[in-house]
C-alpha cells in the first residue's frame, strides 16, 4: 500500500522581517487561498516589523475561528510582499517536494475540513504550526510532481490570459469616461436624480430580499440581523435604481454605493439613501452610463473628500446632488454602457473558470494517489 508522509520534515519556518523598511507591498491572506490587498490602516504604522513573504513561500493565518469553517492560506506566486507578524511564513524543500505541488494539497475543501476538525482553543480555535507540520500527504518522486503541477498551472495560465483580456476593457470604460470629463461641458447631477422614497407599506418583500452595499459599488447579502425589524420602513429598490451609505469613515476610503442591474425588486435599510434618474430625464441620463461613473476611483475620492462631520463623516445627499459630471448623447452613454455588459458578462465566465478549476484539485490528488499505488503494486 502506498504510505502518506507527513510534511514536517519537507517544510521550515520563514521569519525575516522587513527591518529596513524597503518592501511596501502589504498584503493579507483569504479563505479562498490567495494573497489579497490589505484592508488594514497603515497610516503612521511602522512597517519594520512586518514579515516578508518572497515567491515561493507560503502564508498562513493559524486562527480557523470565525472563517466560515476554512483556513487562510496561501502560496505567493506574484511579488515579495510582507505580511502581519502574526502569520505564519514557511517555505519547502524544494528538492524534494514542490510548493505548486503542495498548495494544490491545500486548495482542497477536504484540507479546510481537516485543518477545522484539528483546530484546538477556547476563544480561538487555532491550527499552529505542529499541526501543520503532522499533516500528511502522497509525496512522489519529483519529476512526477512536475507533471501534477504542469497540468495544474496550465489551466490557471489559461484563466489568467482570459482575465487579464478584462484589463483591457476596463481601461476603456475608465479612460472613456475621463475623456469626456475632459472635453463635454459638466452638469449638476441634482437636475436629473430625485430620492426613492418607496417603502415596503404592504410588506410584499421580506428578509430574503434585504440588501446591503458594500465599498466596491455591489448589492450585497446584509449582515445585519433583520429578525422581528419593521420592514415596512425599509426602501424598495426596483431594477435601475441607486443606494448609498452616506457615511464614508471606515470604508477604506471608499464610498458604499449600489445599483440594482436586475430584473429582481430589492429592500434597504432606511439609513441607506435610495435614488434614481428622474423618469423625464432617462432619455438624456443613462442609469447604467451613471453608474460607471460612480464606479470610478476618482469618485471615491471625490465623496471622501466631500464628506464631512466630527466622529462620523457624510457624503450627503446635497452633496451628492451637487457631483458634476459630462453627459454626453444618450447613444454616446449606451454605446460605453453596452462594453461594459460584454465586461461584466466575461468577468462572470472569469469566476466560473476559477471556480471550476479548484475542483480539480482533489482529482489531480486522487491520481496522485492511485499512481503511487499501482507503482506499488507493479513493484
Amino acid at each position: 500500500m502506498m504510505s502518506f508522509k507527513k510534511i514536517g520534515p519537507y517544510i521550515r519556518e520563514v521569519d525575516i522581517r522587513n527591518a529596513d523598511s524597503k518592501v511596501t507591498l502589504l498584503r493579507g491572506v483569504s479563505t479562498r487561498k490567495v494573497l489579497i490587498e490589505s484592508v488594514a490602516n497603515m497610516t503612521n504604522v511602522s512597517l519594520h516589523n512586518y514579515k516578508i513573504a518572497e515567491v515561493g513561500q507560503f502564508v498562513y493565518v493559524a486562527d480557523t475561528s470565525r472563517r466560515g469553517e476554512k483556513i487562510a492560506i496561501a502560496l505567493n506566486d506574484e511579488e515579495t510582499c510582507i505580511v502581519s507578524s502574526i502569520y505564519t511564513v514557511f517555505e519547502t524543500d524544494e528538492k524534494h517536494l514542490l510548493p505548486e505541488y503542495l498548495f494544490i494539497w491545500f486548495n482542497r475543501a477536504e484540507f479546510d475540513r481537516y485543518a477545522r476538525f484539528n483546530s484546538w482553543g477556547s476563544a480561538r480555535e487555532t491550527f499552529n504550526w505542529d499541526d501543520l507540520c503532522n499533516v500528511e500527504i502522497p509525496i512522489p518522486d519529483i519529476d512526477e510532481q512536475r507533471k501534477y503541477v504542469a497540468l495544474y498551472k496550465g489551466l490557471l495560465t489559461n484563466q489568467k490570459v482570459y482575465e487579464n483580456s478584462l484589463e483591457d476593457l476596463q481601461l476603456i470604460c475608465d479612460t472613456y469616461i475621463e475623456d469626456l470629463i475632459k472635453k463635454e461641458p459638466l452638469k449638476r447631477l441634482g437636475k436629473y436624480i430625485e430620492l426613492n422614497e418607496t417603502r415596503n407599506r404592504d410588506l410584499k418583500f421580506g428578509v430574503d430580499d434585504v440588501r446591503g452595499v458594500s465599498n466596491t459599488k455591489r448589492f450585497m447579502p446584509t449582515k445585519a440581523n433583520n429578525t422581528g425589524r419593521d420592514l415596512e420602513k425599509f426602501y424598495m429598490i426596483s431594477p435601475g435604481e441607486f443606494v448609498y451609505n452616506s457615511r464614508t469613515t471606515r470604508m477604506g476610503d471608499k464610498i458604499g454605493l449600489g445599483y440594482n442591474n436586475t430584473s429582481e425588486t430589492f429592500l434597504t435599510s432606511w439609513n441607506n439613501t435610495a435614488f434614481r434618474v428622474k423618469r423625464d430625464a432617462l432619455d438624456i441620463l443613462n442609469p447604467a452610463y451613471l453608474y460607471l461613473f460612480f464606479y470610478r476611483s476618482e469618485f471615491d475620492r471625490y465623496t471622501r473628500f466631500n464628506s464631512w462631520g466630527s466622529s462620523t463623516e457624510l457624503f450627503t445627499w446635497a452633496d451628492m446632488c451637487d457631483v458634476k459630471l459630462p453627459i454626453p448623447s444618450i447613444e454616446k452613454q449606451e454605446a460605453i454602457v453596452t462594453i461594459y455588459h460584454t465586461l461584466e458578462t466575461r468577468k462572470r465566465i472569469n469566476e466560473q473558470l476559477k471556480e471550476s478549476i479548484k475542483p480539480l484539485c482533489p482529482v489531480l490528488m486522487k491520481g496522485v494517489v492511485e499512481g503511487m499505488e499501482m507503482q506499488t503494486i507493479e513493484s
